[in-house]
């Protein structure tokens, strides 16, 4: 069961789909250009209905296979990133300021390749909702998705993803059971002193000194406060004080600002909790006030044991490569999905090259017949039409 022929025919027309989507990269929930193109497709196909506007510019096809059965879903991302192409690739962003540097542009062309060939065979029971969502990179595009309604809606009973994967040989599946990426929160920190005369510290509160204290004290919080079995990241990424002024003035405030990864909601917890404590005492000791934000972010991405297992065999299938692999600590918003139903969310290798998140990035075609593969094969295998 290798790359399926009738995809592999299609492949140079998907190679356009994805350069298109390249060059017209969008936003957040803004994809409306990308959720038009993506719809027009969809209808040449012949989907048997298509719901569209679903977390602004998300959308919902359903094909329909022959004979009853549940619904899978199949989910591909749409957004792009807030960064300035660096590629030179003839088909390079013309957008300033925006590109597909995360492989969502290759994501949505896998889905719709998908898409073209369920429609034309159905070789399947039941249904399959096609789901193409905004916003992954920036506002959780697919919790709004859920919250809207659309699990329920559509009756899915399992969802499935796809993430491209730099570094890793072209075709090569790779994902593992239980927690494959972290929960992202953020903490944020402002601290208020009384700033003065860098030469008279004593007639002040000093914000900076408070500052470098906290940041030290939590680092504690990983390898004092946790079992060693538990995974945690806890990175101070920004900080400020007295960025205006002289250098001999002490500045009334500051703040800095870290991202906390973790697998375990009982981890997330414990953070949150010493976080506060080690703050608030540190403040108290240094005289100055200190004002907490602990935001929770994406939740962990969270694979279901027989689902991955089915996902990595079809891999294999699809490729002849597929492996376990160790979860990371990035984060991604199918976890909303993987809350509300059993499913899976696996890495596709697309060879060497720029990670995701670089301005040089930009996805490989070549990987995109065996990411479409996958998603029918899938749908095939795990919804099998009776006789079939």
């Amino acid at each position: 069961m290798p790359v399926i022929n009738r995809i592999a025919e299609f492949a140079p027309q998907m190679a356009e789909w994805r350069r298109h989507l390249h060059q017209h990269p969008e936003l957040a929930f803004d994809c409306h250009q990308t959720a038009a193109f993506v719809a027009e497709l969809l209808r040449e196909f012949g989907v048997d209905e298509l719901h569209e506007g679903i977390a602004t510019s998300g959308l919902v096809a359903i094909i329909n296979g022959q004979g009853d059965g549940p619904t899978i879903g199949l989910r591909a991302d749409m957004d792009a990133l807030p960064i300035h192409e660096a590629t030179g690739a003839p088909h390079a962003s013309t957008v300033p300021g925006k590109m597909h540097a995360c492989g969502h542009d290759g994501h949505t062309t896998m889905l719709l390749g998908a898409a073209r060939y369920l429609a034309e065979t159905r070789n399947f029971a039941g249904r399959v909702a096609l789901i193409f969502q905004p916003a992954e990179e920036d506002g959780g595009g697919a919790g709004v998705m859920c919250d809207e309604g659309m699990i329920e809606r559509f009756d899915i009973a399992q969802v499935y993803a796809l993430h491209t994967f730099s570094g890793a040989p072209v075709g090569r599946f790779m994902g593992c059971a239980g927690p494959m990426l972290a929960a992202v929160d953020t903490l944020t920190v402002r601290i208020t002193g009384r700033g003065g005369h860098g030469a008279h510290p004593e007639d002040c509160a000093d914000p900076v000194a408070a500052i470098v204290a906290m940041v030290g004290a939590l680092q504690t919080i990983a390898s004092r406060n946790r079992k060693g079995t538990d995974a945690l990241v806890l990175s101070v990424t920004q900080m400020e004080a007295g960025a205006d002024g002289a250098d001999n003035i002490i500045p009334e405030t500051g703040w800095f600002r870290a991202t906390v990864r973790t697998y375990d909601p009982a981890v997330q917890d414990m953070v949150e909790r010493r976080a506060q404590e080690i703050i608030t005492g540190i403040a108290a000791a240094m005289g100055v006030e200190a004002h907490v934000e602990y935001e929770r972010g994406y939740p962990a991405t969270v694979n279901d044991p027989d689902a991955t297992a089915h996902a990595l065999a079809t891999g294999r299938a699809v490729s002849g490569d597929s492996d376990a692999c160790e979860p990371v600590m990035g984060a991604e918003d199918f976890s909303y999905m993987l809350q509300k139903r059993p499913g899976s969310y696996l890495f596709l290798g697309q060879g060497d090259g720029p990670p995701v998140h670089h301005p040089k990035f930009d996805f490989n075609d070549d990987a995109t017949p065996y990411g479409a593969s996958w998603f029918a094969r899938m749908v095939e295998t795990l919804q099998p039409r009776a006789g079939g």
